[in-house]
């Protein structure tokens, strides 16, 4: 079974630009200009009650729908306030855009605007507002920033296994797709914290991309190997704090 590894998508972009060149559309414009005077917005006490948010800064956890009244438009918006639900709104990061390039990622824009249109929302107090889809047993959470203004942005992305037998019985996935996204994602939860036990029972035939290093991993090894320097890693600050060897400046 084929992987997908990396990849843009098919769907329709996103908002065009990135952080460095990003404009209001027209669309947003028509909206704003045409919108109602309305009562003083509520507190901001009040406002993280009605939401219900969660201090949470881990990767994992339950997310709860949390949609902004009145359809998501609003005279005056903040940082608070959950974010619009239309993915043509929202323009890439440059850091983001480079992600869609490289394999193990399982992130594209198609997923990101699935995610933006019906994922469900948590607030998390390191990098603000998150979507999060579950679609065939892996969860694709979206982090988005700038909200209160006319032009958000989306941050960053990544891929955790929601559901490991969901996963392996999904045809989008095979053993190897699943295994990847399992490593990646306990690799970056605690970034200075070996995890031989975790990588272990894993394997990673194809390689993916952290920092410098492509990595690979086979059952019973308690790391990942660099494919092309062949330094072996326990933890993502390993991985993340050696340059590879083997790569050129460019690569």
């Amino acid at each position: 079974m084929a992987s997908r590894q990396g990849g843009s998508g098919d769907a329709e972009p996103l908002g065009p630009g990135s952080t460095e060149r990003r404009t209001v559309s027209t669309t947003a414009a028509g909206r704003q200009a045409d919108a109602r005077p309305r009562s003083p917005p509520e507190s901001p006490a009040r406002r993280r009650a009605r939401a219900g948010r969660s201090g949470s800064t881990g990767r994992t956890g339950e997310y709860r729908s949390i949609d902004p009244p009145h359809g998501g438009e609003a005279a005056a918006r903040a940082p608070e306030d959950p974010p619009v639900r239309d993915p043509g709104r929202y323009a890439l990061t440059d850091h983001f855009r480079e992600r869609l390039e490289q394999p193990g990622r399982y992130v594209s824009t198609r997923t990101v605007s699935d995610a933006i249109r019906e994922g469900q929302l948590r607030w998390n107090s390191t990098d603000g507002w998150r979507f999060a889809l579950v679609e065939g047993g892996v969860r694709f959470v979206v982090v988005v920033s700038d909200t209160e203004t006319n032009s958000p942005v989306v941050v960053t992305g990544w891929t955790e296994v929601a559901d490991r037998e969901d996963a392996l019985e999904a045809s989008r996935w095979d053993g190897v797709d699943v295994d990847t996204i399992a490593v990646r994602a306990a690799l970056s939860e605690s970034a200075s914290t070996p995890i031989p036990d975790r990588i272990r029972p894993r394997t990673v035939t194809r390689p993916f991309e952290v920092g410098e290093h492509r990595l690979e991993t086979e059952p019973g090894e308690p790391f990942v190997r660099c494919t092309d320097c062949g330094c072996r890693f326990r933890s993502k600050e390993g991985i993340t704090s050696r340059r590879c060897g083997q790569r050129s400046p460019g690569r």
